[in-house]
């Protein structure tokens, strides 16, 4: 945890899950810069926040909840980002409904007075949420993106002025800047073009030639990613009434194969993304039937299975948290995956061979065993004994 100052308060913020060993803040110079703007500091007016104000992929509530007395509408596609919003406010005694909590998948507010816009990785969540709010912005409405210099490219300008109107950036301060746009009422906008759909490949097993669904800012949402694709021709054989979790399940196409490959199994979709979980149950949907058993989870990990109750979970960890690389994620899977297994239950991974999961395996599990390898990556399987 550390401690935000501005000019009129100190708070103090962590991430979530909290970890001690985490050596990142939960903000930046981006949220910082975007802050001091809107109190007026350096010379800046400051911003009237008297009406509704919208706060979009603030990374971990550190803008919300300095904002609070503000009443925002925070809107996210992380489920985790939420968490964290709900934590630091309580951290910091503020009340928990000074925010009001919306998902990327949710209906946005009908008017925005002030629109903040933390720029994501995703240049495609950003055009579908940009889609999603340009209805609720008028010609008198503030709008400001954030970000460190760089997230912020040519292509996400004029993104921006496709959607909202004419930009122009701020100069740069500790290697972040603002984006500054005057909506346009009158603009010709197309609708967004999201979700996309492609059709896998015909050596992928169960799910050759099947079609995925990908809303916007899912990972590899334009094509199947070499790591799954290599994952899926090496998946286990099983039959019978498994209870399978395709953790971090992305559009689903892992779980997906192991429903048909084995249609007695009951499988969960987890991830922290909404847009995640809404393409993975639409991709099981279209591809399973309508009737097919099957769960889909928006949550912190497993941390709502019960313990010792699947039988297999298949996951490709991230090993990116927003701009920093991190084992931190695949660490908590694993340890979450160890706890939720029955005993005799296995966890099936693939990872990028450098990145050593076989290690962390062998911590959590006592065990780990390589299933294939290429150059670039492996199959692990780990055992609860």
């Amino acid at each position: 945890m550390n401690r935000l100052t501005t000019s009129g308060a100190g708070y103090d913020l962590a991430r979530f899950p909290e970890d001690p060993r985490d050596p990142f803040r939960a903000w930046d110079a981006a949220d910082e810069y975007l802050l001091r703007h809107l109190e007026g500091i350096d010379g800046a007016e400051p911003v009237d926040l008297s009406g509704s104000v919208a706060v979009v992929g603030d990374r971990w509530g550190a803008l919300s909840t300095v904002l609070a007395g503000h009443r925002p509408v925070q809107i996210t596609d992380s489920y985790l980002a939420q968490r964290a919003t709900a934590a630091n406010l309580a951290r910091n005694g503020l009340a928990a409904d000074a925010v009001r909590l919306l998902s990327a998948r949710d209906t946005p507010p009908d008017r925005i007075d002030v629109l903040l816009v933390r720029v994501p990785k995703s240049l495609a969540l950003l055009e579908d949420q940009l889609h999603r709010l340009a209805p609720a912005v008028h010609a008198g409405t503030v709008v400001i993106g954030t970000g460190m210099v760089k997230e912020i490219h040519t292509s996400t300008l004029k993104l921006i002025e496709r959607i909202i109107g004419p930009t122009r950036t701020s100069l740069a301060v500790k290697k972040a800047r603002l984006i500054h746009c005057t909506p346009d009422p009158a603009l010709a906008r197309t609708p967004s073009p999201w979700p996309h759909r492609y059709d896998l490949p015909e050596d992928v097993g169960a799910v050759a030639g099947r079609t995925v669904v990908n809303h916007a800012g899912i990972f590899c949402a334009e094509r199947l990613d070499i790591g799954t694709r290599f994952f899926l021709k090496h998946l286990p054989v099983r039959s019978g009434p498994d209870r399978v979790v395709d953790l971090g399940c992305g559009n689903g196409v892992l779980g997906l194969a192991a429903a048909l490959a084995n249609p007695e199994a009951a499988v969960t979709f987890i991830d922290e993304s909404y847009q995640a979980v809404a393409s993975a149950e639409a991709t099981f949907r279209d591809n399973a039937g309508a009737d097919a058993d099957a769960r889909f989870v928006v949550g912190d990990n497993l941390a709502g299975t019960a313990p010792g109750s699947v039988d297999l979970i298949l996951n490709n960890p991230p090993f990116h948290s927003h701009q920093a690389t991190t084992d931190a994620t695949a660490r908590n899977m694993f340890h979450g995956a160890r706890a939720a297994l029955r005993q005799g239950g296995e966890l099936w991974v693939v990872g990028n061979r450098h990145l050593g999961y076989h290690t962390q395996l062998r911590r959590t599990f006592g065990n780990c065993t390589t299933v294939a390898g290429d150059p670039k990556f492996v199959v692990l399987r780990a055992v609860k004994r």
